[in-house]
């Protein structure tokens, strides 16, 4: 019978039990030992810790040649090292079977995270939340710890609302939600916001089932625009016009409100195809518009304070929640053109009176300058049509010269109102602004802030008797006194001032050039029209040419002749010529 080396097997050998001879090398059993047991390098293996020295390292018999050492802080978790004794199963990460001194090289931060990623892996797939705790800050967002995993929290990732203050988030267990995960380069992205979105549209599906019209809720200010602010009240925003927010007026909701304000409104509008929300502050207090009509009354003075000056105007303050609007127009008398800021300054204590007044609009029109008397009533109660004052010249335009005059007012002398024999074109270049005149008072209409002056009327009119012996139709003759490029100025009778535009200097457009006159030259014209009570006289050349021609054709020529224009002119001229030279002839003998 032959000798075997063979030990026998026990009979309750574990699975990875191996026979062995004694002749057998050692460490080519131990490895074949090791692969048997599927403690390869790169995969998670359990292990007892066997001693624990100094605090600081663990060690651990994980069943190879040697034992494996394992600094005490990987076994933190969250910040904090759980209670280790000898004897304690722990599972590592093997990462090498030896080192250079025959150790075995183990981890358990390692091991951890292969266990953590293996579970984020299937949580991620189904979607499943996963819980962490933020510990740290890095460029764009910050670190979380997820199960011993460190995974990456964008800053847009942490709230719904920009967080100004993430500390108390941090180091407080919080389910995330993982966006990405990448194995191989060990990126893990994770999204608070999207767990607070998903419990937003569950608040905000319940909340749309329950609102109603009329009813008050707690909201906090999410964003403030020019036009009002959105209030947030628990996964549904509503918005909050700048009209709502106080019955005073308002220029910006800032004035009122400030971002994450907690405050109450009430639900003014509920659109239910849109889902849109409208609110209001105002609401849930009095309206001070109740009954002002008859505590306002149209003409009733009233003392308020200038709460806001604008281009157009300024709103006075008459009451907490009452304003009413002075326009610029009815700020002042005298003052026109004038800004509202140069008339009044803010929180200025000013009396008005009220023009008019809509309480459904809540609207109010004050006016000040009505509670002071009006300045042109007073030149009228002083002096009256035909009155002579004196006064300087304080503008100068194209239709004539202001006069000032007393009470800060102005009165117009018009152009035709300044010399009766010389046209206002002409006349007024012998003024300038700051010459003192006398003038007459003309007319004078308080309601319109209208005073007419005239100088002329100072003195006798010399072309009243001229214009009496002026009829329509007439010619007479004229002498140029200037030259423009729209016409010529003429004389008529040494006494009447007359314009001929460029269009009535003759019938040939060639011929209608002002240049081919000069001062002093005389011509006849055709009188078109007379003013008497304006003192004006309209000539034309022109239709004085158009008469001629057409009293030539009834003389020389007719439709049915046959004769030419020409040949009728040059008969009508020849004639003229013929009988002035009998004239002269007879003047001769």
């Amino acid at each position: 019978m032959a000798h075997s080396n063979a030990v026998n097997k026990p009979t309750h050998a574990p699975e990875n039990y191996i026979e062995f001879s004694t002749g057998e090398n050692f460490s080519e059993l131990f490895e074949s030992y090791v692969k048997s047991g599927e403690k390869s390098e790169g995969s998670v293996i359990s292990g007892i810790i066997v001693a624990i020295e100094n605090d600081e390292i663990v060690v651990i018999d994980v069943g190879l040649k040697s034992e494996g050492r394992v600094p005490l802080k990987e076994f933190a978790q969250n910040g904090k090292v759980p209670e280790l004794r000898v004897g304690d199963e722990v599972e590592v990460y093997l990462e090498k079977l030896e080192n250079r001194n025959g150790e075995a090289i183990i981890s358990r931060e390692k091991a951890l995270r292969e266990e953590s990623w293996t579970r984020l892996e299937r949580a991620c797939a189904k979607g499943e939340h996963v819980d962490g705790v933020i510990f740290g800050r890095v460029k764009g967002g910050f670190t979380v710890d997820i199960d011993g995993a460190v995974a990456f929290l964008p800053g847009s990732q942490v709230d719904i609302r920009p967080v100004r203050d993430i500390t108390p988030l941090m180091g407080i267990s919080q389910p995330f939600l993982i966006l990405k995960m990448d194995r191989k380069r060990g990126n893990i992205v994770v999204s608070r916001r999207a767990i607070l979105e998903e419990s937003r549209v569950e608040a905000r599906n319940e909340l749309l089932g329950k609102i109603s019209e009329g009813q008050i809720l707690d909201g906090v200010v999410k964003n403030i625009t020019d036009y009002g602010a959105f209030i947030d009240m628990g996964g549904i925003d509503g918005l909050l016009h700048v009209t709502d927010i106080s019955w005073r007026r308002i220029n910006h909701p800032s004035e009122v409100l400030h971002i994450g304000q907690s405050i109450k409104v009430m639900v003014t509008k509920f659109d239910q195809e849109t889902k849109r929300i409208s609110l209001g502050i105002k609401q849930l207090e009095k309206n001070p518009w109740e009954g002002v009509a008859s505590k306002y009354a149209v003409g009733q003075r009233f003392k308020g304070t200038v709460t806001n000056i604008t281009d157009y105007g300024a709103f006075i303050e008459l009451e907490k929640g009452i304003e009413g609007l002075v326009h610029v127009s009815e700020m002042s008398w005298t003052k026109k053109n004038t800004h509202p800021s140069k008339i009044i300054s803010s929180s200025q204590q000013v009396e008005v009176i009220v023009l008019d007044i809509d309480p459904v609009k809540h609207r109010i029109s004050l006016g000040m300058k009505q509670c002071e008397e009006n300045p042109w009533a007073q030149f009228a109660a002083k002096h009256p049509v035909g009155s002579v004052l004196e006064g300087s010249i304080r503008n100068i335009t194209d239709f004539g010269l202001f006069i000032g005059l007393e009470g800060d007012i102005d009165g117009l002398v018009h152009h035709s109102d300044v010399s009766w024999t010389e046209t206002g074109e002409t006349v007024m270049k012998n003024y300038k602004k700051g010459d003192t005149v006398k003038a007459k008072v003309l007319a004078i209409d308080p309601e319109k802030e209208r005073i007419s002056l005239g100088i002329k009327q100072l003195t006798d009119n010399v072309a009243g008797g001229v214009l009496d012996n002026i009829n329509k139709g007439d010619v007479v003759t004229c002498v140029v006194t200037s030259i423009a490029e729209s016409g010529i100025e003429v004389k008529i009778n040494d006494a009447i001032i007359s314009f001929i535009k460029k269009s009535d200097l003759s019938r040939d457009r060639q011929e209608q050039r002002p240049d081919r006159f000069a001062v002093g030259d005389r011509i006849d014209a055709k009188v078109t029209n007379v003013d008497k009570a304006s003192h004006k006289v309209t000539v034309s050349v022109k239709a004085l040419e158009a008469d001629e021609q057409k009293r030539a054709i009834e003389e020389y020529g007719s439709a049915d002749s046959g004769a030419s224009l020409g040949d009728i002119l040059g008969a009508a001229l020849s004639d003229a010529s013929e009988g002035k030279s009998k004239k002269k002839g007879k003047k001769a003998e």
